[in-house]
């Protein structure tokens, strides 16, 4: 007899599970040709995000890494977080007495170091002196992801402004106006690629005399959106061979957190 799975604390829970179920069948959950339990599939690619193990190590008790993948694949194919993002973060406004999409974001990028696996589309980052690639994203004013880019690392911020304005309107309906951004994204460049979406860029710039750390207003908030992503050790470098992976992880990343923070709301911790 086989002792009972103890299980991780990565696991979905079951609350979570049934609100994020409907966005995760690609097919019938009793599907005939389905292998492995869907539920513990997703909890596999929660596992490898949240604990950054290699796929092949993933542990015997969940399904063999291989099917975790590619169903993985799958759902990021399907857009299947990203639109789970996108109505979680309404959620989370209008919770918190907000209109449901913003009407202000925030940019900014962050630079992960490349790994053998990553090596082949890596540049090199002067500015931060690293080789690896840049994740560009989108916030709202609560720090929720939504938009993302994922580009070499010797690609400049103001060159990713246009993509990443295009997919926030996108998001949230053309309903953003303005955004705060680095000094990095300085320049009439930068500002006429945002402005043929209808988004007006701000620049958040350092003091001039300053010692020591300081938070810049707004821009903490897309700091501790990176800090957020920083948890989850799939994410602490780049250890993916496609973009498109490492993309689809942030979104699966703060998936978690978000659907975390939505359960809070309706079932708070004594």
């Amino acid at each position: 007899m086989g002792l009972k799975r103890v299980g991780y604390g990565s696991d979905v829970t079951d609350e979570e599970w049934e609100f994020v179920l409907p966005y995760l069948l690609l097919s019938r959950e009793d599907s005939a040709h389905r292998e492995h339990d869907l539920r513990a599939v997703f909890n596999g690619v929660r596992y490898v995000a949240r604990t950054g193990c290699p796929w092949r190590w993933m542990p015997n008790d969940l399904p063999p890494w291989s099917a975790v993948y590619q169903q993985m694949r799958r759902w990021l194919e399907a857009g299947c977080f990203e639109a789970l993002v996108a109505d979680v973060q309404s959620l989370l406004r209008e919770l918190g007495g907000r209109k449901g999409q913003p009407t202000t974001v925030l940019i900014d990028s962050r630079t992960l170091q490349s790994t053998p696996e990553s090596g082949a589309r890596a540049g090199y980052d002067g500015a931060k002196r690293r080789k690896g690639s840049k994740v560009h994203i989108a916030v709202d004013t609560l720090g929720h992801l939504l938009a993302l880019k994922v580009t070499a690392a010797d690609q400049g911020d103001r060159t990713q402004i246009g993509a990443l304005a295009e997919e926030v309107q996108q998001v949230t309906g053309k309903t953003v106006e303005l955004a705060y951004v680095a000094q990095g994204y300085t320049g009439q460049n930068a500002a006429d690629a945002a402005e043929q979406h209808g988004i007006r860029l701000e620049v958040v710039k350092h003091p001039m005399a300053k010692r020591g750390f300081v938070v810049l207003p707004r821009r903490w908030v897309v700091d501790r959106s990176f800090a957020w992503a920083a948890r989850f050790r799939r994410l602490a470098r780049d250890y993916e061979r496609l973009p498109e992976t490492l993309k689809g992880l942030h979104f699966i990343a703060f998936a978690m957190l978000m659907n975390a923070k939505l359960l809070h709301h309706f079932m708070p911790t004594s």
